[in-house]
């Protein structure tokens, strides 16, 4: 069995010269976590498998000032770095893996204009296309009131899940898992999947989400959203079937670091890299 990945997350505010890192409950209530490269080295030191840096406040202006913060984490820290916000073209995806990150994640530009993910995977392959996606569960009594979508059956009732754009500012309407699976059709190498129901909530992943996902993907899933414990994060691999587990407010405020979080795993049986 594959190791699997344990992947911090900094959200970044760069609103701010050098940048900050916050973290939100629901994609909302926001509070101060750090500096996002003393966050980054922070947990490659502390064995983190990759780093996910999402730019919460992306814009066209704001570019340069992500690229700059990558290039100063990738200097002491070397293990793959994800990037996501504001990636809209090819040429974003260039420019961020110049600056030393290995991945590309995007969300409303992909849904915007699904050809992106073909022209991108083609240019830096498909290992450096992350799709995220932040779902919400849409609840229906009945599987045949929604026969356009893919009704899944939880513990709660019948429900499909819903993407969002703009950071969970807007939902489109579109199916998560059948959009997943035309992005893998497209050449993304990986889903990034964020629970917004879970997100911040420290309730734990969703995890019929996150195995509907993998159970349906030959892509990896990566499970996000809701995160509050190692117990949390077992349940990922184990139930959700998830490949990685992406995490915040656990490592940022130092609940459970890293090497706790796997030493936790490995006695669960869990692989993970040491």
């Amino acid at each position: 069995m594959l190791a699997k990945r344990i992947i911090p997350c900094l959200d970044c505010d760069l609103n701010v010269p050098h940048g900050r890192v916050v973290k939100g409950v629901e994609f909302k209530e926001i509070r101060y976590a750090g500096d996002p490269v003393e966050l980054a080295t922070r947990y490659y030191e502390d064995g983190a498998d990759e780093i996910v840096f999402l730019d919460i406040t992306a814009s066209h202006e704001r570019r340069e000032t992500m690229a700059d913060v990558i290039k100063a984490t990738t200097e002491n820290v070397f293990v793959p770095i994800c990037v996501g916000g504001g990636i809209r073209k090819p040429d974003d995806y260039v420019n961020m893996l110049r600056a030393g990150a290995d991945k590309c994640s995007t969300n409303t530009a992909a849904i915007h204009n699904p050809d992106l993910i073909n022209e991108a995977s083609k240019i830096v392959g498909s290992q450096a296309c992350v799709i995220g996606i932040d779902a919400k569960r849409r609840y229906v009594s009945d599987p045949s009131e929604k026969p356009e979508k893919i009704v899944v059956e939880t513990k709660k009732g019948y429900c499909w899940f819903d993407c969002s754009i703009y950071g969970g500012r807007e939902f489109t309407g579109i199916d998560a898992l059948a959009w997943a699976i035309e992005c893998q059709e497209r050449g993304a190498g990986e889903i990034l999947l964020t629970s917004m129901d879970r997100d911040g909530t420290k309730d734990g992943y969703d995890l019929e989400l996150t195995r509907t996902m993998s159970e349906n993907l030959d892509i990896p899933v990566i499970a996000s959203g809701g995160v509050g414990n190692p117990q949390h994060i077992y349940e990922a691999f184990e139930i959700g079937k998830a490949d990685a587990a992406l995490a915040a407010s656990i490592f940022h405020f130092n609940e459970y670091p890293v090497p706790e979080v796997k030493k936790y795993l490995v006695d669960k049986g869990i692989p993970v890299r040491k």
